[in-house]
C-alpha cells in the first residue's frame, strides 16, 4: 500500500481538526485516505478527479463493506480533496463535503471553500439551508451508490439541464468506463456496451439521462426488432447492455419488460469444414497464420484466446495448452497435439531470438495484464511471459517513450484465412470460428463425450454445445433414411 507522506499527513490532520471530525475517528480517516490513494493509483486515477470517488466506493461495496463506512470513506476522501490540488474534474461542491450519516461534528463556522476554480458543470453556489433545530449535527443525504452518479449530480441539481432533446452524455460513458473497469469486465463487453449506450442515445435524442424511462428502454428494443430487423443475439446483447447501464450508471430499476417485441431466434446450424477442407486452408497460409489455424482446429480455440497465449501456457512434458482469461475470464487446459510440437518448439525459438534482440535495443518487453505489471515490473522482460505470437513490430508508448511488443493483430489472422478460402474455393462461408466448430463436431463424429467436448470448448452450459449435433452425422443411433432409399 502507498505511504502518505508526513507533510500530506499533518496537513490533512490538521483539516480533519478544523473540520471537527471527532479524535476517535481520525485514524479511521488516515486510513481510508492510504486506501483511496493505494486504489487510485492502481486503477489509474487522478487522486483529485472526481471520478475516482464514485469508483472507490464501489469497490469497496464489492468487498461487502458496510454502507456507513463507505460513507465515512467518502467523507474522508472529501475533505482530502479540501487540501490538495483541484483537478480538470473541478472541486467538490459544498454538498458533498457535508458530513456523512452517522459521523457527528460540533456545530462550528463552515470552511469557506475555493471559488476560483471554476467547475465544468453548473451547481448552486451555496448548500441548502440546514434546518435550525438540527444545526447541532450536520448531515448529508445518502450517497450515490455508483461510480457514474458523482459527475451527475450536476444533472440533479440544475432543472435547467433536464432537456428532453440534446442534453450531454459525457458522464454516462465516463461513469460506464468506470463501472466496467470496476469490475474487470473484458475491454469487448466495454466497446459493445458502448455502442448500444450510443445507439440508445440517438433512439432518444440525446434526452437527459435522469429522464430515461422503461418506456425508452421498451421503444427502443421494439425499435430494433421491427425496423432494423436485428438478430434476437443482437437484441439481447442491447437488452443487457442497458440493464447494465440502468443499474450501474443511471442507477435506476430495471422492471420487466414487457410488450417488446422479440426478434425471432432462427435455429443456429455453425458451418464446419471436412479434415481434407482444413488441411487445404492451411497449406495456402504462410507461417505464423498457419501455425495459429493448427491450434485452432487441433485445440478448439477462439482467436483471441491463441493470439493471447505466452510462452509459458505451453507444457511440452504434460502435452497440455493451458489457457488463462478466456470468454467469461475462466482459465482451461487443452491436449496439445502431439503433431504441432515440432513445430511449437521451433516457434518458441524464433520468440526467445526475437526477445534478445529486443531487449538488446533498448525494449521494455511486452504487455502485461494492469494488476501483474504493476506487482511485478521485471516480468515484462521476462521470457516467460512474451507472446507466442509476438507483432510484427514493436509499439510505442507516448506516456513513457516506452516501447513494447504486442501480440499478432486479429485481423491480419482474419484477412489471411480470408484470402486462403478464397484461394482454396471451398463453396463454404468459412471463417476464423468456423475452425473450432470443425473442432468440435470433427470429435463428436468420433463420438466422443458431449461433456468431454463441452470442457474442452469452455462452455458453460452444455445446451451451447448441443449445436454441434446438427453438424455431423449420429453414428450412436440408427441412421435415417430417405423414402427414395428404402
Amino acid at each position: 500500500m502507498l505511504a502518505v507522506s508526513p507533510e500530506l499527513a499533518r496537513r490533512y490532520e490538521a483539516r480533519l481538526a478544523q473540520r471537527n471530525v471527532m479524535t476517535g475517528q481520525r485514524p479511521h480517516y488516515h486510513k481510508w485516505l492510504r486506501y483511496y490513494l493505494d486504489f487510485c493509483h492502481k486503477y489509474s486515477f487522478s487522486p483529485t478527479d472526481r471520478r475516482g470517488l464514485p469508483a472507490f466506493r464501489e469497490k469497496l461495496r464489492a468487498r461487502r463493506q458496510p454502507e456507513s463506512l463507505c460513507q465515512q470513506a467518502g467523507h474522508a476522501v472529501m475533505l482530502y480533496w479540501e487540501i490538495a490540488p483541484p483537478s480538470a474534474a473541478g472541486p467538490p461542491s459544498p454538498q458533498d463535503i457535508a458530513t456523512p450519516q452517522g459521523i457527528e461534528t460540533r456545530n462550528t463556522k463552515p470552511i469557506p471553500q475555493r471559488q476560483e476554480i471554476a467547475t465544468p458543470f453548473p451547481r448552486p453556489l451555496t448548500p441548502p439551508p440546514v434546518p435550525q433545530e438540527k444545526k447541532a449535527i450536520v448531515r448529508a443525504p445518502d450517497m450515490p451508490a455508483n461510480p457514474i452518479r458523482t459527475p451527475s449530480q450536476n444533472d440533479k441539481t440544475d432543472s435547467a439541464e433536464l432537456k428532453l432533446t440534446g442534453a450531454s452524455w459525457v458522464w454516462v460513458y465516463d461513469g460506464l468506463t468506470s463501472a466496467i473497469k470496476v469490475r474487470h469486465y473484458s475491454p469487448k463487453t466495454l466497446d459493445a456496451y458502448k455502442i448500444w449506450t450510443q445507439k440508445f442515445q440517438t433512439f432518444t435524442q440525446s434526452k437527459a439521462p435522469r429522464l430515461v424511462s422503461m418506456d425508452d428502454v421498451k421503444g427502443f428494443l421494439t425499435y430494433l426488432a421491427v425496423t432494423k430487423k436485428v438478430a434476437a443475439s443482437s437484441q439481447n446483447q442491447a437488452f443487457n447492455a442497458l440493464l447494465f447501464l440502468f443499474r450501474h450508471v443511471l442507477e435506476k430499476d430495471f422492471g420487466k419488460v414487457e410488450g417488446v417485441v422479440r426478434a425471432k431466434r432462427k435455429p443456429y446450424i455453425p458451418v464446419v469444414l471436412s479434415r481434407e477442407e482444413v488441411d487445404r486452408v492451411i497449406a495456402r497460409l504462410d507461417e505464423p497464420y498457419a501455425l495459429v489455424v493448427k491450434l485452432l482446429y487441433g485445440c478448439g480455440l477462439r482467436l483471441f484466446e491463441c493470439l493471447n497465449l505466452r510462452v509459458q501456457d505451453l507444457n511440452f512434458a504434460m502435452r497440455v495448452l493451458t489457457v488463462h482469461d478466456g470468454k467469461g475470464q475462466k482459465d482451461r487446459t487443452a491436449p496439445l497435439p502431439e503433431a504441432l510440437v515440432p513445430e511449437l518448439q521451433a516457434q518458441l525459438d524464433r520468440v526467445a531470438q526475437g526477445h534478445e534482440a529486443d531487449l538488446a535495443a533498448g525494449s521494455a518487453g511486452t504487455f502485461l495484464p494492469a494488476a501483474l505489471g504493476k506487482k511485478y515490473p521485471r516480468a515484462a522482460r521476462e521470457l516467460a511471459w512474451q507472446w507466442l505470437f509476438p507483432a510484427m513490430t514493436l509499439t510505442g508508448i507516448p506516456d513513457t517513450d516506452e516501447r513494447r511488443r504486442a501480440h499478432l493483430h486479429e485481423t491480419l489472422v482474419q484477412k489471411a484465412i480470408k484470402e486462403a478460402v478464397r484461394r482454396t474455393r471451398i463453396p463454404k462461408r468459412a471463417s476464423v470460428h468456423t475452425f473450432r466448430h470443425s473442432f468440435a463436431s470433427h470429435l463428436l463424429q468420433a463420438n466422443y463425450d458431449i461433456r468431454t467436448i463441452q470442457e474442452l470448448l469452455g462452455h458453460s452450459d452444455v445446451r451451447t454445445t448441443m449445436i454441434y449435433t446438427h453438424t455431423v452425422r449420429s453414428i450412436t443411433l440408427k441412421e435415417a433414411k430417405s423414402p427414395l432409399d428404402f
